[in-house]
């Protein structure tokens, strides 16, 4: 999963639908292929967030089109939460992935 670039937003949610919230979606994270942004959205939501993904794909049936990447979107109110989120997350990956084999 790669952070996403604050400073990389052009056309970013153009094409994402998304319910109703309090300004656009703000992206917090890009994965690298659906699957992977599925299951972080699968994460955010099961932690009570709204989140949602946004490829520019034509819909799945163009998937080499993702090669910028598949983008997780929450609104903007959840995106601290989303992002500490990740964050504890990649740590407590991390730690388990140093943890010498049983």
């Amino acid at each position: 999963m790669r952070r996403q670039d604050p400073n990389d937003d052009a056309g970013l949610l153009r094409n994402c639908q998304y319910g109703q919230v309090d300004g656009a979606p703000v992206a917090v994270a890009v994965a690298n292929s659906q699957f992977e942004a599925d299951l972080i959205v699968g994460l955010l939501q099961s932690n009570g967030l709204d989140a949602a993904v946004s490829a520019d794909d034509a819909g799945g049936q163009e998937p080499q089109l993702q090669l910028q990447g598949v983008r997780i979107l929450v609104p903007p109110a959840e995106a601290d939460a989303a992002r500490k989120i990740l964050a504890d997350t990649e740590a407590e990956a991390d730690a388990e992935a140093d943890q010498p084999g049983d």
